[in-house]
Formats: C-alpha cells, sequence, structure tokens
C-alpha cells in the first residue's frame, strides 16, 4: 500500500466515523484556532502602536526630568542655549507641559489633555499637520498669547464641525483663542492622533502654577548620529543636575524595539498556554489511535498474512492519524481567522493573521499527529500475524 492509498483510506476512515473523528480532532481544532486568534490580534495590536510610535518619528528623543533639587536644576534657558550649541546634532527641541482640564464653548464641553510646546513642535512630531489657518509662532511664545490649535475631534465635539479660526473655548476656565486646527488623520474620535490641543508652552506653565519644566523633546539631525545625540544629552543633564537618577532620555527606535521585544514576550506567552490545547488533542488522537488498532486487529493480521511489512503497517497508521491531525488544524485555522477577524474589527485592532502563523500552525499539527500517532502505529506494525487473525 503506497502513501496515496494510505491516505485515501485515512480519508474514508475520517467520513465513516464523522463523531468520533470531530471529537478526536476537537483539541487540535480549539489549539490551532487559539493560537491564530492571539497571534492576530496581538500581531494587529503591535502594528497600530508601531504605527503610532512611528508617526511621532524615528529620529524623536524625549527628555523627562525626574528630580530637581534647590542646588541642582535645569530650566529652559539651559536646554536652548545646549541646543543652539549643538545643532549638528539637533534639527529642532521644544518644552512640553502637559495639562487636563475641561474645553469648553458655548454649551459644548468635552474632557481633553492640553500639551504647551513651543513653535518646533511640528518639526519633531511630523504627524501635525494644520488644515486651517496657522500653528504657533515664537511671538506667541515669547508674548505667553492664550492661543490654540486644536485637532479634528475638538472641532467636531465642540463646534459640530463648523469652522472655529478666531472663536474663544475655555481650556480649564482661561479663554483661549482656536488659530488653528490639526488635519484629520483617520476618523476624529477620542484618542486618535488628531485628538490633541497645543498652546504655547510658556502660557501653560503659567496656568500650571509650576515654575520648572520636566519635560522636552527633540528631533535628531540625523537618525545614524542617534547615539552621539542621545549621549551629548545624557552628559548635558549629568552635569547639570549630578545623579543619572534624576532624568531619563529614551528615543523612538529604542521603544520600538523595545515594544518588539515585549510584544514577543507575551506572543509566545499565551501561545504557549493556547498550545495547552493542542498537547490535549495530541492525546486524544493518541487515545483513538489505539482504539482504532484494536478495532482493526484482524484487518492488521489479515494484511501482514498477504505480505503486507511491518514498515507498511506503521506507516498506514501514521499518515491517518497525521490525516486526522492536519484536518483539525485546516478547521482550526479557518476557525481561528473567522474569529480572529470580526473580533479585531469589533475592538479596533485589525487583526494580522500572517501565512507564517498559518504554515506553523498547521506543521505543528500534522507533527503532532505523527508525534502522537507513533505509539500506536508502532504497535500495529509489531503485531504478530497469527495472534492478530485469532483475536476477536
Amino acid at each position: 500500500m503506497n502513501i496515496k492509498q494510505s491516505f485515501l483510506l485515512a480519508i474514508k476512515s475520517i467520513v465513516g466515523n464523522k463523531l468520533r473523528s470531530i471529537l478526536t480532532m476537537l483539541g487540535i481544532i480549539i489549539g490551532v484556532a487559539s493560537v491564530i486568534i492571539l497571534v492576530g490580534l496581538i500581531q494587529g495590536y503591535s502594528n497600530n502602536l508601531t504605527s503610532s510610535f512611528s508617526s511621532l518619528g524615528t529620529n524623536r528623543i524625549s527628555v523627562s526630568i525626574t528630580n530637581l533639587s534647590s542646588t541642582r536644576s535645569v530650566n529652559e534657558e539651559d536646554v536652548e542655549k545646549f541646543f543652539e550649541e549643538n545643532t549638528d546634532l539637533y534639527s529642532a527641541y521644544t518644552p512640553t507641559v502637559t495639562l487636563s482640564g475641561t474645553l469648553k464653548y458655548e454649551d459644548n464641553t468635552l474632557t481633553s489633555s492640553c500639551t504647551g510646546v513651543n513653535e518646533l513642535y511640528r518639526d519633531i512630531d511630523q504627524s501635525v499637520e494644520v488644515s486651517l489657518g496657522r500653528f504657533l509662532r515664537y511671538t506667541d511664545i515669547t508674548t505667553r498669547q492664550k492661543v490654540c490649535v486644536i485637532g479634528a475631534y475638538q472641532v467636531e465635539e465642540l463646534f459640530d464641525g463648523t469652522n472655529p479660526i478666531g472663536e474663544y473655548i475655555k481650556i480649564a476656565g482661561t479663554k483661549f483663542k482656536v488659530i488653528g486646527v490639526i488635519a484629520e488623520t483617520d476618523e476624529a474620535q477620542e484618542n486618535s492622533a488628531d485628538d490633541c490641543v497645543y498652546i504655547p508652552y510658556s502660557t501653560a506653565i503659567r496656568l500650571s502654577g509650576s515654575k520648572d519644566v520636566s519635560s522636552y523633546s527633540f528631533s535628531a539631525a540625523d537618525t545614524s548620529n542617534m547615539d552621539a545625540a542621545v549621549s551629548a544629552l545624557e552628559t548635558m543633564l549629568y552635569d547639570k543636575l549630578g545623579s543619572e537618577n534624576s532624568y531619563r532620555v529614551f528615543n523612538t527606535s529604542s521603544l520600538l524595539d523595545m515594544l518588539d521585544s515585549l510584544m514577543s514576550t507575551l506572543t509566545l506567552v499565551l501561545v504557549g498556554i493556547a498550545s495547552i490545547s493542542l498537547l490535549v488533542g495530541g492525546i486524544g488522537i493518541m487515545n483513538i489511535m489505539i482504539v482504532s488498532v484494536t478495532e482493526r486487529t484482524r484487518e492488521i493480521g489479515i494484511r501482514m498474512s498477504v505480505g503486507a511489512k511491518g514498515r507498511d503497517i506503521l506507516s498506514q497508521f501514521l499518515i491517518e492519524a497525521a490525516t486526522v491531525s492536519a484536518t483539525g488544524g485546516i478547521i482550526g485555522i479557518f476557525a481561528g481567522i473567522g474569529i480572529a477577524i470580526p473580533v479585531g474589527n469589533l475592538v479596533g485592532v485589525p487583526a494580522a493573521v500572517s501565512i507564517q502563523a498559518i504554515t506553523i500552525s498547521f506543521v505543528v499539527s500534522v507533527g503532532i499527529g505523527i508525534i502522537f500517532g507513533f505509539f500506536p502505529a508502532r504497535s500495529a506494525s509489531k503485531l504478530n500475524p497469527i495472534d492478530a487473525l485469532r483475536y476477536e
């Protein structure tokens, strides 16, 4: 009996015992479907985060000052001087001051965050495009103007989509004139890229009641000099603050690497948990194959008596086990894709089911059939033909 005949016999066995075959495959189906769903959703979420970070610019460097003392500090003037002395390393910089509060226009209110920046911010975050009006200017910063640039989401929520340029809104109870609108990136919705309000950082400092800026963003002039740009910042901050625990410097590239590592680890852990179902499915296949060998003992004896060798019996049962497992794997793949896509759309994370994940899942399912089917197949191949023919 050749491989084709063994395969056709396996298909006949599956079709002839539908309920038993489905129950045997169930563990494989659940395991493979779980892996496809988890990998698809995690990869989709990872792609979304990567896209969000990448939109900030791979040359972006962020500085967070965590500890200022009365004797050691760094202020805006220090950072501005540092920037002017290192224009070969940096193309732009901005202090960043984050506020949260209520935005109000007439009877419409909206809770949102507000970021104080300077006029160079758009050179750092290139996803910020002005569709109406203008962005902040140098004079807005130096004179602490109460002006703001709002996002498409705020325009939709506060102004019902009408032109807001020249209108006044209240931010945390203070009146600001709307001078610009950020272009819509996808759909105008809360927490999207265009859900933002920008005001002069000098005005934000006054509103926050703080005397010091604790966050800065830089744009490296050349990504090939990113290490030098980060090192220069760390040296300046250490000289000013005297302790590495007083500041943090990180760039988008390192965040992307960290994200990739985190997602890979999370994927391995969750896939490992889901693979328990594959193990259970493998045990189920082994049990059914043992039953099948017992039921077909006389058939095995007859085949051996007419010339079939042990390796022929071994290959027949191995192919049958692999076919059952592979069929379960295929059903699991389609079930996983069929569940992952609508679930991803429901939670706002488009599933990314890769060919690699599908291929690995299929190969693993076939491998499980071979591994767990080997013991019953070997037992069948070792039967004594005379004893097998006598079996009742």
